[in-house]
């Protein structure tokens, strides 16, 4: 199987679980799982998140994300408990397809990471 299928094929088990976990089945986009990752770094589960809270979830997610591939680093958790990350190396300038790919495969990564996937 070529890298593109296994990612697709990873992909494609990631949207299913997360989307009939936490959607009813409706399939959740990119932006949704990223969100979701967002909230897991955070550990606020329960917590209701304001509009510029949403968008800090989902700058965590991307940070954590990322990390491994050398583009942010963890730096610390302020008082409140977020996690707060420094830029290791400026994101190469991406076309919107290859963005795509490119966080798809965090996601994927992040997943197997946390064993959830295999």
């Amino acid at each position: 199987m070529s890298r593109d299928e296994q990612l697709k094929e990873r992909w494609e088990t990631v949207v299913s679980l997360l989307s009939s976990k936490f959607a009813d089945g409706d399939t959740l986009d990119l932006d949704a799982i990223i969100y979701l990752i967002g909230v897991q770094e955070l550990g606020k589960f329960t917590q209701e998140f304001k509009k510029d809270e949403k968008v800090n979830l989902m700058h965590i997610a991307i940070c954590r994300l990322l990390e491994p591939y050398g583009y942010y680093e963890f730096d610390y958790f302020d008082a409140e408990g977020w996690p707060h990350y420094n830029v290791k190396e400026e994101l190469p300038t991406l076309k919107a397809g290859e963005q795509s790919v490119l966080m798809k495969d965090a996601i994927v990564n992040y997943f197997l990471e946390k064993e959830v996937i295999k």
